[in-house]
């Protein structure tokens, strides 16, 4: 598979075959539902240090990258033992918010530089 075909259908296929291969069998949902909170308290305090007012400390990582794909694992996990196509929610979500936001944040005078 050539890395500019991925998509949410694939990852989806890829993960479950990892975590069948290496994993031997998913987490439990509520024991995946916390390492995606801890991933993303992960990702929360290099935006902290990176784009807010704290400084890194020493040995600290800025691998945003790398939590924000921690996260997707997860979250890739979490639908496909609950049987969730991502792909096809994914399109229901960008209609809802086109329908609802379509003119929303063009009117709104705060997003207006």
């Amino acid at each position: 598979m050539n890395n500019k075909d991925i998509t949410l259908k694939n990852v989806q296929r890829t993960v479950d075959q990892w975590v069948k291969e290496y994993g031997v069998r998913y987490f439990s949902e509520l024991t995946n539902l916390a390492c995606l909170t801890e991933e993303v308290g992960e990702l929360a305090r290099i935006i902290a240090r990176k784009y807010g007012d704290q400084s890194f400390k020493p040995g600290d990582k800025n691998n945003l990258g790398e939590e924000m794909a921690d996260i997707l694992f997860v979250l890739v996990c979490l639908a496909n033992q609950t049987g969730v196509d991502l792909t096809e929610e994914f399109h229901k979500t960008i209609e809802k918010k086109t329908n609802r936001d379509s003119l929303r944040h063009i009117a709104n005078p705060k997003l207006k530089a």
